[in-house]
């Protein structure tokens, strides 16, 4: 029997890619409840502003470890 199509490559990175879409909506829901937070109450968004960054941090960090795993994972 001969082979028609061999698939070789790392599942680790068909994984992280999945696991990609989480802190990208994360991302996505951070930033727009800031918008909307400055919107209601622009006098609060200086305020607001360092847990923007702190979500974002937080979200970010789980990301770097998806990726991280992999590595480790794959290898």
């Amino acid at each position: 029997m001969t082979e028609l199509a061999a698939v070789q490559g790392s599942l680790a990175a068909i994984g992280y890619g999945l696991a990609a879409i989480g802190p990208g909506v994360g991302v996505g829901l951070v930033f727009a409840a800031y918008i909307q937070a400055s919107a209601r109450q622009p006098a609060s968004a200086r305020l607001n502003l360092p847990w923007l960054f702190l979500g974002f941090a937080l979200i970010e960090a789980l990301a770097l470890f998806g990726i991280a795993f992999g590595f480790v994972w794959a290898g």
